[in-house]
C-alpha cells in the first residue's frame, strides 16, 4: 500500500456513508473537510474506490466530487495516476496570492465607489469578529475563517458577483497554505489589527486609499506565506 492509499486507510472512522440526495455536493464537502482538517494531507492519493466504498456510493459522484474540488485547487490530477490533494509550494502561493490582489483591489475600489454604505456594517461586525478571537484560544482554522469572510463580504459587497466567484473558487486553497505553514502572524491581534486601515479607508469613501490598503495587506501574508514555504523547501533539499 503506498503511501497516499495510507492517507485514506488510516484516518479515524473513514469516510461515513451519505444519503442519496444532493451526493456530489456531499462528497465534496466531507473530502474539503478531512483535508482542511488535517485528516488527509497534501499528496495523499485519493482513491476512488476507497473513498466510494467508505461512502457507501458508487464511483462516478466520487469523481465528479474530485474533478470540483480539482477546479478549486484543493485537488490535483495526475495522468495516469488519479487524484491527489494539492501539494502547496510557495510558487502556487505566490501566484494565487497575486491573483487575490487582483481581484479584491478591484472588488473593493468598486465597494467603496457604488456600495459602501450598506457594505460597513457587515464588515465593522465581522472586524469586531476578529478581534474577538484574538484574545481567546482558539483553533487556527477558526482565525482563517473569519479572517477570509471580512474578504469575502468585500467581494461581495463590491457588487460584481464575478469576483466572489473567484474569490470562492480559491478561498479553500488559501486556508490549506496557511495550515500547511500553522501560521500566518504569531500574535493572533496582529492579523485583526491589519484589517483595520482598510476599513478606515472605507469608511472615508476613499477608493484610491482603500486599494492602497487592501493591496498592503494581502502583500504582506503574500511576502510571510511565501517566504514559509521557500524556507520548508529548502530544509528539505538539505
Amino acid at each position: 500500500m503506498g503511501k497516499g492509499d495510507k492517507g485514506l486507510h488510516d484516518q479515524a472512522g473513514g469516510f461515513s456513508p451519505l444519503s442519496r440526495d444532493g451526493l456530489v455536493n456531499q462528497v465534496a464537502g466531507s473530502l474539503v473537510e478531512a483535508i482542511l482538517s488535517g485528516r488527509l494531507s497534501p499528496g495523499d492519493r485519493l482513491a476512488e474506490s476507497t473513498i466510494a466504498r467508505q461512502m457507501d456510493l458508487s464511483r462516478a459522484p466520487v469523481r465528479e466530487a474530485l474533478r470540483l474540488l480539482e477546479s478549486s485547487g484543493l485537488v490535483d490530477y495526475k495522468t495516469n495516476r488519479g487524484f491527489f490533494v494539492h501539494t502547496v509550494s510557495a510558487a502556487t502561493m505566490d501566484n494565487l496570492y497575486e491573483l487575490r490582489i487582483v481581484i479584491e483591489s478591484a472588488a473593493i475600489a468598486r465597494l467603496v465607489e457604488a456600495n459602501a454604505e450598506a457594505a460597513l456594517p457587515g464588515l465593522k461586525a465581522q472586524l469586531s469578529r476578529l478581534h474577538r478571537l484574538a484574545g481567546k484560544a482558539t483553533d487556527m482554522i477558526t482565525h482563517v475563517n473569519a479572517d477570509l469572510q471580512f474578504h469575502r463580504l468585500i467581494c461581495e459587497g463590491s457588487g460584481n458577483p464575478r469576483y466572489l466567484q473567484v474569490f470562492e473558487q480559491i478561498a479553500n486553497e488559501t486556508k490549506l497554505g496557511l495550515l500547511v505553514i500553522g501560521r500566518l502572524y504569531d500574535d493572533p491581534r496582529k492579523l485583526a489589527e491589519t484589517h483595520e486601515p482598510i476599513l478606515a479607508a472605507i469608511e472615508a469613501r476613499d477608493s484610491t486609499a482603500a486599494v492602497d490598503a487592501i493591496d498592503y495587506h494581502i502583500g504582506v501574508a503574500r511576502e510571510v506565506v511565501t517566504k514559509s514555504f521557500a524556507t520548508d523547501e529548502e530544509s528539505s533539499d538539505i
